[in-house]
């Protein structure tokens, strides 16, 4: 896998992406960001049920398809190729995670199987006002109440948490600091106490909530104080698989940028004659290629138990980043002053990138990431 896919992960993919092709047209999500909710559920259901996507990465004991991060990969690829508005990222490569990570044998079996059907979409909370992504930073408090625990603060830039039916959030016992006292837990969408508000983004077709909990019924998932270690393996998870899902995009904006130079025409001939057009075309395949490797490498590595693994996955997000941002620059330039107008479909793609570049941290912090972790 580090070097080649398989027949059978080309296929899938194949299959996938021309099911998404037809699926998620750019009239289908300008539509669909245009809606408070973000998605289609029906749509979302019907996909599901013909592809089993939500239960790609699930093993088979708890009613999934027990495929890795490499068949994770291709499916966030290619629909960052397709810009698919739906709570895929929050349900399958977060909250799926969590719950694989932290959890209990009994409760994979309770929460996982209704997942893997795509019958309940989930998300995983767990940074709040600061907007870091460290055990350090998180504020919310858990407490003990009958058999269960109450939790009161803020989470914030929760993916889909405005429409999750199940949420997984990252709590610290009252008066415990840095990553003691840290442990997860579920909480049902409609909670009493729980106040979910949409936020107003620049991206809209990936859907962002701050999420208020005022003393909020909750279950623990997993053991109580020990949530450090399986909180920063969901993060690096995390940052692999959006990754992988940044480099679909970047693909994606370089060639539609390329057909249209092709087809554009000046001076009585087409622009991707021009020196400068080549320029930019041979630095967005560059830039592209060498972000694919290593989004593919660090997906091969989360599946194999690489040992350089946390330096691998922010190489991966850093390098993607980049690359998409980049990407996009350069097609908003070659596609003219009708580059960022809003009848042209480019922006979509370019404002993707920007809240991707920046979510779950940006290629600065990750080059810190990596070389602490080689240090």
């Amino acid at each position: 896998m580090r070097f080649s896919f398989s027949a059978e992960q080309d296929e899938f993919r194949t299959s996938l992406r021309r099911a998404l092709e037809a699926r998620s047209t750019t009239k289908d999500v300008r539509r669909l960001m245009a809606t408070e909710q973000g998605f289609d559920p029906e749509g979302w259901k019907k996909l599901n049920q013909e592809m089993g996507l939500t239960a790609v990465l699930i093993p088979e004991a708890y009613g999934g398809a027990g495929f890795g991060y490499g068949e994770l990969g291709i499916v966030l690829e290619e629909m960052g190729r397709n810009l698919l508005c739906a709570p895929f990222f929050s349900t399958a490569a977060l909250a799926t995670a969590a719950i694989l990570n932290a959890g209990t044998e009994d409760q994979k079996k309770a929460l996982l199987p209704a997942i893997a059907a795509g019958d309940v979409s989930a998300t995983f909370a767990f940074s709040e006002d600061s907007g870091l992504n460290d055990a350090a930073s998180v504020a919310m408090t858990a407490t003990p109440s009958g058999s269960g625990y109450k939790l009161d603060g803020t989470k914030n830039f929760v993916l889909d948490g405005h429409t999750a039916d199940l949420i997984v959030v990252l709590a610290r016992k009252p008066g415990s600091k840095g990553e003691e006292g840290l442990s997860f837990f579920t909480v049902d969408g409609k909670a009493a106490g729980l106040d979910r508000r949409l936020l107003k983004t620049m991206d809209e077709t990936r859907k962002l909530a701050r999420l208020t909990f005022k003393g909020v019924d909750a279950k623990l998932l997993g053991a109580e104080g020990k949530a450090a270690a399986p909180f920063a393996k969901t993060l690096q998870q995390a940052i692999v698989c959006l990754a992988n899902e940044m480099v679909g995009g970047a693909e994606r904006l370089r060639e539609d940028a390329l057909d249209y130079v092709k087809m554009r025409m000046q001076f009585g001939r087409s622009i991707a004659s021009f020196q400068t057009t080549k320029n930019k075309a041979a630095d967005m395949l560059v830039d592209v290629e060498m972000a694919k490797s290593t989004a593919y490498y660090a997906a091969a590595a989360l599946d194999e138990g690489d040992a350089d693994l946390a330096a691998v996955a922010s190489l991966s997000k850093a390098m993607a980043a980049e690359a998409y941002l980049q990407t996009a620059i350069h097609a908003v330039q070659m596609h003219g002053g009708i580059g960022f107008t809003w009848d042209n479909d480019t922006h979509l793609w370019f404002k993707r990138a920007k809240s991707s570049e920046i979510l779950f941290g940006d290629a600065n912090y990750h080059r810190e990431l990596m070389m602490q972790a080689w240090a």
